[in-house]
Parts: C-alpha cells; structure tokens; sequence
C-alpha cells in the first residue's frame, strides 16, 4: 500500500470511528471503566457530618480550625490494546477480513480513551511480541497507531497469546485496562491471562467469522490453515463432517468461556458480517451497571 492509499484509508477509519466514540460510547465508556482509586482534591472547613478520618491535621493545626480533605476519583487510566496479528485474522468469508474489523474497533477504543484523556498504547503479537507501542495521549499518537494498524505485516503466522499476555504483565507496572482483540482460535492461554487479570482489567473482545463456525455446503473442498501452513481437502456435504467441525468449534467456545469465568475476564462476541456498536454498546452497559 503506498503512501497515499494508506493515508486515505486512515482518514476514512479516524472519521467513522472517531464520531463513533463521540456521539455513542463517549458516556458508556466514562462509566465502564473506572480509574484507579481516589486522588487528592483540595481541602475545606469541615462541616458536620463530615467524616473525621479525612481531617488534615496539618492545615488544621495552622489555622486552629478543623479542615479536611477533599478527594476526586481518579479519572485517567491507561488502555492497552493486544492486538493478534497472526495468520488466523487474515480470514472473512463476508463484508470483512478479521484484521479490518479489529483495525476498526481498535480506532474506537483509542479515540474513546483519548476523549477521556487516557493513554493508550498497543501490543502486536503472533506466537510472539512483535511490536510495542507505549500508551500516550493525543490526536497525533491515535492516527501512528490507527497507521500501524492499517499497514502492519506480521512477521509470524502462528499464536501464542501467553507471549503477549506475560510481556503486558511485566512492561505496565500500573493497572491499566488491557482490550485483547482476537480471535481466541486454539487459545491455551489461561495461565497467563489469569496472572495478567489478577493485575490489570482485562477484556477479551473476540473476533469472529460466520466461516468460522460451520463449513459450507460445497462439495470437495480444499482447506488451508494459515498458521501451519498444511492443506487438506474435505467433503462438505458429508454430514458427519459437518458435525465433526461443529462438535470440534463448539468444543473450543466451551473451553473458551470456561477460561474467561475462571479468570474473571468479561467477554464480547463480535462478527465480522454484524455491526458491532450494539455488542460495544451491552459490553459497556454491563460493565457501568
């Protein structure tokens, strides 16, 4: 992609998404996500009913009058968006690639955190990290990731979502919220992702393909798996292969789920052939209850 396709291609994502995040989820995602605890406001005279516990003794003491201190919650949080650039997302049967629906849903997040005054920052992976970017605030940092986004090129094919999950762990100190945009195809993963919630607030947005969940009826056909490399031809009119695949995906959304209770994870299903605003819109609604 030169220059020029890929500049157009950015400004017609940051126009949608950014009026996507003002007009939609700017209030859903203030509520949803909280900031990390009380910061110190200013202080005052006390007044009664007060609660003595927040009396500074120092300003008191000065003007032999009881003050106390006043706190705000504190508002500004760090995003990190762990972005699975691994063979599996360069896969749509539909409106859409994988890849371009979480290019989009990224760009959301980031403009909805930016007007919030939050950082965000970016972690690529494959069956390793291939890219970081640190959380900063602005327009201008918003429009490098949304380029990365657009343009990037994965070095690997493979996953292996524990890499990412260990080095977000070990390279933010501070909780942060932490999106994971995948998707969850043979995720075995949830060591990590359990360590990882117990520090940050994590949310496993997973991507999905109705060409994921069920094979075609079209005969002899032959499949390849991106992230092996291996090809296979398989009948899809025989009905026990179509039942084999369905018994084989539900299996894994099973396991997925169990995985995503166990460690305290909120979830949402998000399709490649669905609009996605109603499925952000519950996520956020469900986190801000």
């Amino acid at each position: 992609m030169d220059s020029t396709e890929l500049l157009k291609k950015v400004r017609k994502i940051e126009i949608r998404t950014k009026a996507l995040s003002q007009q939609i989820f700017s209030g859903q995602y203030h509520s949803a996500f909280k900031g990390r605890g009380m910061a110190f406001s200013e202080v005052r005279e006390y007044q009664y009913g007060d609660d003595i516990r927040n009396i500074d003794w120092n300003v008191t003491a000065r003007f032999n009058h009881p003050y106390i201190k006043i706190f705000e919650e504190e508002r500004e949080l760090t995003v990190m968006l762990l972005i699975d650039v691994s063979g599996s997302t360069q896969f749509g049967t539909k409106q859409q690639f994988k890849s371009d629906l979480i290019t989009e849903i990224s760009a959301v997040l980031s403009f909805s955190a930016i007007n919030n005054n939050d950082k965000v920052g970016v972690i690529f992976f494959s069956n390793q990290v291939e890219k970081f970017i640190p959380p900063k605030k602005g327009r201008s940092h918003i429009l490098r990731i949304i380029r990365e986004l657009v343009d990037y090129k994965s070095q690997q094919v493979q996953t292996n979502m524990s890499e990412a999950l260990r080095y977000l762990t070990n390279a933010i100190k501070k909780r942060c919220t932490a999106f994971i945009l995948s998707d969850f195809v043979n995720c075995d993963c949830e060591q990590a992702l359990k360590i990882a919630a117990n520090k940050h607030d994590v949310v496993a947005l997973q991507i999905t393909d109705r060409g994921d969940t069920l094979l075609p009826l079209m005969g002899l056909l032959q499949i390849h798996d991106p992230e092996t490399g291996k090809n296979a031809v398989a009948d899809t009119s025989n009905v026990r292969v179509q039942q084999e695949y369905a018994r084989w995906w539900h299996e894994q959304q099973k396991r997925n789920i169990e995985v995503f209770k166990k460690t305290g994870v909120d979830v949402a299903q998000l399709y490649t052939d669905k609009d996605y605003v109603k499925s952000l819109s519950e996520l956020f609604h469900r986190r801000g209850a």
